[in-house]
């Protein structure tokens, strides 16, 4: 019994000693390898690995994988008309050298953030401070951006960094230069605004007399094509009026007096005061003859 229990914490010994000789590296990390507390290797490569036991040999992992540092709130920075903008970036970055990345921070993730913040501010800082609010906003911010990463890029080196990108999320004014920035635009809105209606009016009258004129000018040549045209009737009229008179002279007589008969007596309550024997009665007769007047 005995044997079997030293067998088994022997076997259970050993393969302790085996587990601790035995290292695995991820595809996502770096591994460091120290003999004795001094820096013996560096490994990017996964699979599978040993080394000895510690304490004679350990390992740490740092990370591969591309990182971002994120500021949590916006940045001020001055301009080079001296106007105040706040400022919204972030840096995609990763490691590239283990062995200064570890000289530098040992390791620890959150003292590296600390100190790419440092730099990326500093850059930041540089570059705003030789440019105009214009040209950080649109103008030249591709530029700003280059500039940025190129400088950062520069210091990150030294302590095993490699940036990725820079970006300018976000960059805007501060609250009392937004104010005056607003009224000055609501003010150009409004003057662009009396520009177009005082131009739409002066367009509005210049229609409206144009209108006005064309309706002149058709109405008067309506009226002229009209007169014109019952000139032209009554003329036609007064020829066939001549023609049928010239025909049968007694009967355009006759025919004016049943005209004339028919106007006068058109209502039942007219009355008309007038000699019997006058000339206006002659077709009231039995010959037609006009009755002899009296002197």
């Amino acid at each position: 019994m005995n044997r079997i229990v030293a067998a088994l914490i022997a076997g259970f010994i050993a393969i302790m000693l085996l587990s601790s000789t035995v290292f695995v590296v991820d595809q996502r990390k770096y591994a460091i390898v120290f003999a004795l507390g001094e820096f013996k290797d560096e490994i990017s490569e996964p699979g599978l690995y040993f080394k000895l036991p510690p304490p004679f040999q350990n390992v740490i992992y740092l990370d591969k994988r591309v990182l971002t540092l994120d500021t949590p709130e916006p940045e001020r920075f001055i301009t080079a008309e001296k106007k105040n903008i706040l400022v919204d970036a972030y840096v995609k970055w990763r490691i590239v050298n283990p062995r200064t990345y570890f000289r530098s921070f040992g390791g620890d993730e959150s003292r590296a953030r600390n100190r790419m913040s440092q730099i990326v501010k500093a850059a930041l800082n540089d570059e705003i401070t030789k440019r105009t609010v214009r040209e950080v906003i649109s103008g030249e911010r591709g530029k700003v951006m280059q500039a940025i990463k190129a400088k950062v890029a520069a210091e990150a080196e030294a302590i095993g960094v490699g940036i990725v990108d820079v970006r300018l999320k976000r960059v805007d004014y501060v609250e009392q230069i937004n104010n005056s920035v607003y009224e000055r635009m609501k003010s150009e809105r409004v003057r662009v605004a009396n520009e177009l209606r005082s131009t739409g009016s002066a367009d509005s009258e210049k229609i409206r007399a144009d209108a006005d004129k064309q309706r002149t000018v058709i109405l008067a040549e309506a009226y002229r094509e009209a007169e014109k045209t019952r000139g032209e009737g009554d003329a036609k009229a007064s020829q066939v009026y001549a023609e049928a008179f010239g025909k049968n002279p007694e009967f355009y007589k006759f025919y004016r007096s049943l005209e004339a008969y028919r106007a006068t007596f058109k209502d039942k309550g007219d009355v008309m005061v007038v000699d019997p024997s006058s000339e206006f009665f002659k077709y009231f007769k039995g010959n037609g003859t006009a009755a002899p007047s009296k002197k």
